[in-house]
């Protein structure tokens, strides 16, 4: 990627290259959770579970929305890469859809991957939010938080879940 005379005027510009890739991966991969967020609904045998991955399904197409906005707020056109590390946690939340029989195993199981794929995104937006601020993308940066606590307060419902349900003895 060039440097323009924006990206050196900027601070720390020389995060902006590795801003933008991290950006079209975010991107990728939560196009690519749709898919996977579906299929862990219509797996699971927990109708409080099925519904939690129906919300995030929900709240996955509004930050993939605020997305494009952080990249229009760049000047930048918004264009997604494929995200290697979401397409191995997607495949291992199938090989357990196809592993568990039980549903409340399956259940706990999709749980687990679940916030997998929770953690990786927090770890994402984290970062992200971090250079849009040393950056100083103020608006990016806003967008990118606002996605980061969407993904906190996901993974918090699944351990309340967990807890309350898929792992407890009956």
């Amino acid at each position: 990627m060039a440097t323009t005379n924006q990206e050196q005027s900027m601070p720390n510009a020389h995060l902006h290259e590795l801003f933008v890739d991290e950006l079209r991966d975010i991107l990728g991969a939560e196009k690519q959770l749709l898919k996977g967020l579906k299929k862990m609904a219509s797996s699971a045998g927990s109708e409080t579970l099925k519904t939690a991955f129906e919300t995030h399904y929900n709240e996955t197409e509004g930050q993939i929305e605020r997305l494009k906005k952080a990249f229009q707020s760049l000047g930048l056109t918004a264009r997604a890469k494929k995200c290697k590390a979401m397409e191995g946690l997607l495949e291992e939340a199938e090989e357990i859809i196809e592993s568990f029989e039980d549903k409340a195993v399956l259940d706990a199981a999709l749980i687990s991957a679940a916030q997998k794929v929770e953690h990786y995104e927090i770890a994402s937006y984290g970062c992200l939010v971090t250079y849009a601020k040393l950056m100083e993308h103020t608006e990016a940066g806003e967008l990118l938080a606002a996605n980061l606590e969407e993904e906190k307060n996901t993974d918090v419902l699944l351990t309340e879940i967990a807890v309350s349900e898929s792992n407890a003895a009956v």
